[in-house]
């Protein structure tokens, strides 16, 4: 007898095994976190820098007014004519308290909809630059910019979108459309980054064949801003007696590139220790000599090159040696190549030519940055590691280059290679093309892998000094992750404390995240640390307190239930204990919430009433804390009783006791 066995799929959601065997399950994110707008915050000091070098491109006046009377501008232009500069130059001009500057970023756009409510927070700047989007993008961002504009105007917000040349706009929004064009004088464009540089105006006020020439053509402003950086760096390099014609002509020949004249170079040699000294300076360029010197034998037993037989005193000095790669040091002993930019040709070359060389050179790296060298500043060592990552991520090895950060941050690494890690994956989340892989993969070792301490560290650190200034709900979620996660340690958690300290935004999601959660025990700790009643109560920011939202109102008393239940049914040895924390919700109930006072005691007593079987112990709990709270009071003691009278009158109208109401200053609560 045989029995037929079917399998009905009623939902394609979650996993399906219907054969033998094992089965295997990666969960990403999206798995256990619901899909969140995604935004790069600039730092103010580099809005302040784009607002130093732009000079006002042609219809800069309309495109101001427009955003300052309907709080929306759609920038439209010929590539290259300074669009992207323009949009958030208007934007910082309408800094305000309490906004941040945030872009949108058009990668996300195909899976969460601008009309999204989480795009726009009151007063910040928004900011959509979907200048080099293909047709399908726009034409999906366009539908939904009429609902994204009219959030901005309820929260009184500013928008700018930098909409593709020659796309297509709806006619209801061609109103907030202005076209600009590129400044009249390309010439001015090019004084002012050298100005904002540090370049002398007697120097760039001359006139330049070499500046002529390159402005003869129509040129973008991102390559004149280009141009100007490579004058800046040909400035610093140069030797005595070299001015500003020498400095445009070596950034012209650096703009050339140079891949061509070091391919030359490397076939004439097949000397093991001048290739490594020509690795060494490309890789440390700007580096003392000492260093340079000491990583280049570093490199050689790295590779497992043999030993020099001459004898030392019959060796070519080192200045000799750096001299037949073009190189030099500096006065200040400082090592560097003779030409603009050969170092990056350097490292392009023997990168892409010598693919056995690159797992050495992680390795290399490592004892590089632990060499204990005086020389070795910080500059220098991060500056090594940049260069080492800008190579993996040049050549899309994004895996090669976080597995390398990870290595360098086993169990017992020293602090040089954790900052080294540090380093490596600051350069991942900034590169355009990896970043969104590098916070997908630090999501992952925050959510799942098991991390050696050094390494959570290395995570706490990028989350809270790196992610946290482009992406901080990003590194929020990643820094909860790893604050429950940690044991016999508090990184994470006070770095997560720290982020959500001066944003009241952040604080917000925090708190709707744990209440969203399973509230276990870890979860309860971060509640009652997160949970200050001073900043919940301080309307000083945004003009209106978080306790006024009903979202946070939902949140914290879905928080302080779990902690009273927990608090009222657990053995004493594994209880959190909440006491300190209640009590400073009275306290400053009674001296420092003014008419939110009240407010709080609503919060505590709606918790402790939807406890369950455990209500009545979570009332006892809340009033025992509160008379406990009148001797502990920081002010008056007539205040402190008086709320616990308050508290007490809440307490019995949740018990249906209908008791006598409490006296007239109580009810006002304090100021």
């Amino acid at each position: 007898m045989t029995t037929e066995h079917t399998t009905q799929v009623e939902s394609t959601q979650g996993v399906t095994h219907t054969g033998d065997g094992h089965i295997y399950v990666s969960l990403g994110s999206a798995a256990h976190e619901p899909r969140k707008p995604v935004f790069r915050q600039l730092p103010d000091d580099q809005l302040r820098w784009n607002r130093r070098v732009l000079v006002a491109p042609v219809n800069m006046g309309r495109a101001r007014d427009t955003l300052e009377e309907t709080g929306t501008v759609i920038l439209d232009g010929v590539p290259g004519s300074g669009r992207s500069a323009t949009a958030r130059v208007l934007l910082r001009e309408h800094h305000r308290p309490g906004g941040a500057f945030r872009e949108i970023l058009p990668a996300e756009l195909d899976e969460l909809p601008l009309d999204e409510p989480a795009f726009v927070d009151p007063g910040d700047r928004l900011l959509l630059d979907l200048s080099t989007a293909e047709a399908g993008l726009w034409h999906a961002a366009r539908g939904g910019l009429p609902s994204l504009r009219q959030m901005v105007r309820e929260r009184r917000a500013h928008l700018v979108v930098v909409m593709p040349h020659e796309g297509v706009l709806d006619p209801d929004l061609q109103h907030f459309r202005v076209e600009i064009g590129p400044p009249a004088f390309p010439i001015e464009v090019l004084r002012r980054h050298l100005r904002a540089h540090g370049v002398p105006c007697e120097q760039f006020l001359r006139n330049d064949v070499t500046v002529d020439e390159f402005l003869s053509e129509h040129k973008p402003m991102r390559d004149i801003a280009d141009f100007a950086d490579r004058i800046r760096r040909a400035r610093e390099a140069a030797g005595p007696g070299e001015g500003f014609p020498e400095w445009c002509a070596a950034a012209k020949r650096a703009r050339a590139g140079r891949r061509a004249e070091v391919a030359d170079r490397v076939a004439g040699s097949h000397d093991a220790s001048q290739r490594a000294l020509m690795i060494a300076v490309s890789m440390l360029h700007g580096a003392h000599a000492d260093v340079v010197h000491r990583a280049a034998a570093l490199l050689l037993s790295t590779v497992g090159a043999p030993e020099e037989e001459t004898p030392l005193l019959q060796r070519k000095d080192l200045a000799q040696r750096l001299s037949e790669i073009s190189a030099r040091p500096g006065p200040d002993g400082r090592v560097r190549f003779t030409e603009l930019d050969y170092d990056s040709a350097v490292r392009a070359h023997f990168w892409d030519h010598m693919p056995d060389l690159r797992p050495h050179l992680g390795a290399w790296a490592a004892l590089v940055v632990e060499s204990g060298d005086p020389h070795l500043v910080p500059d220098v060592r991060d500056g090594l590691v940049a260069r080492l990552a800008g190579e993996y991520l040049r050549t899309g090895r994004p895996d090669a280059l976080a597995a390398l950060a990870e290595r360098w941050s086993a169990q017992g690494a020293g602090r040089a290679r954790s900052e080294a890690a540090v380093q490596a994956l600051t350069c991942g989340l900034a590169h355009p093309a990896h970043g969104r892989d590098f916070r997908e993969r630090i999501y992952q070792w925050c959510a799942y892998r098991r991390l050696t301490d050094e390494f959570a560290r290395v995570l706490v650190q990028v989350c809270a000094d790196i992610l946290a200034l482009d992406h901080p709900d990003h590194a929020l979620v990643r820094l909860h992750h790893l604050a429950l996660r940690e044991r016999g340690t508090a990184y994470a958690l006070q770095a997560l404390c720290h982020l959500v300290a001066d944003s009241p935004r952040l604080r917000g999601k925090l708190l709707d995240r744990l209440a969203r959660g399973d509230l276990a025990p870890t979860d309860l700790a971060i509640f009652l640390r997160v949970s200050d009643p001073e900043p919940l109560t301080d309307p000083s920011v945004t003009t209106r307190a978080l306790v006024d939202e009903d979202g946070v109102r939902r949140s914290l008393i879905t928080c302080w239930r779990a902690v009273l239940t927990h608090a009222v049914s657990r053995p004493e040895g594994r209880r959190v204990t909440p006491r300190a924390e209640i009590q400073s919700w009275l306290h400053w109930a009674a001296e420092g919430a003014g008419d939110r006072g009240e407010v709080l005691l609503d919060l505590l007593v709606t918790a402790a009433d939807r406890c369950g079987e455990g209500r009545g112990a979570a009332f006892a709990a809340l009033y025992a804390s509160a008379r406990q709270a009148e001797f502990t009071s920081p002010g008056v003691g007539a205040h402190s009783t008086e709320t616990t009278d308050l508290l007490l009158h809440k307490i019995g109208v949740a018990q249906n006791l209908d008791p006598a109401a409490p006296s007239a200053s109580a009810r006002k609560g304090r100021s």
